[in-house]
């Protein structure tokens, strides 16, 4: 990753993460709490791929593992939100432009789900059965339902801001690639202008490097003529 979209990201993790904890963990809604920071996560992998999407949920769900009041096992979700990174980043389209808000809404829905299922099956496995006692399924519900509400407001604003940090076309991994050329000046740079060019060239007798050797060579000839 390049380093300005590790300052973006960064920036905006920590901002979510201040908000998650002081204001969304404080409103006491029924069933889950929602979840700024899968947000986040879900939008920078919609727009820089798996790989940046995994290293991205990876160091958010550390820093919500460390950050007080959490009372769970560090790292539980950071491996949350890698997997959830990287499984929404393989759903970003090949051009890096989501043309309608229909994909980001069904991976806030399908982040929301996966996420929390993940996070009582690790939980299980550490000894933490508190997603039983709560209800799994109520909690699954109420996190779908609070991200979906919450996710218009939130990950395209996150997009677009990310989206400036891409000076040029990358790849599902996160692997930069040269931008095509746009506008009117688009033919000067492409390989069709280019060969036409050295075939109008080459047709007139001339050089496929340039104008004056091909000039050189015709007056050669035409001396030649007069001499005989």
């Amino acid at each position: 990753m390049r380093l300005n979209r590790i300052l973006l990201s960064t920036a905006l993790v920590v901002v979510a993460l201040v908000l998650q904890v002081s204001v969304f963990a404080r409103l006491h809604l029924p069933g889950a709490v929602p979840d700024l920071l899968l947000l986040v996560v879900v939008g920078l992998s919609l727009v820089y791929g798996h790989t940046a999407g995994a290293l991205i949920g990876f160091g958010a769900g550390l820093l919500a593992d460390l950050a007080p009041p959490a009372d769970h096992a560090t790292g539980r979700y950071a491996l949350v939100l890698c997997v959830v990174g990287y499984l929404v980043g393989l759903a970003r389209p090949e051009t890096g432009r989501v043309r309608s808000a229909t994909l980001p809404m069904l991976a806030v829905v399908a982040a929301a789900v996966v996420s929390t299922l993940l996070y009582a099956g690790v939980g299980s496995l550490v000894g933490d059965t508190a997603a039983r006692h709560v209800g799994l399924t109520g909690l699954v519900l109420t996190a779908a339902l609070y991200d979906l509400l919450l996710a218009p407001f939130t990950v395209p604003l996150i997009m677009a801001v990310a989206r400036r940090t891409l000076g040029e076309t990358i790849t599902g991994d996160g692997t930069p690639v040269a931008a095509a050329p746009e506008g009117p000046y688009a033919r000067m740079t492409s390989g069709s202008f280019r060969v036409g060019r050295m075939g109008r060239s080459l047709r007139m007798g001339g050089s496929p490097y340039g104008g004056y050797g091909g000039g050189k060579g015709r007056r050669q000839r035409i001396k030649g003529g007069k001499r005989l």
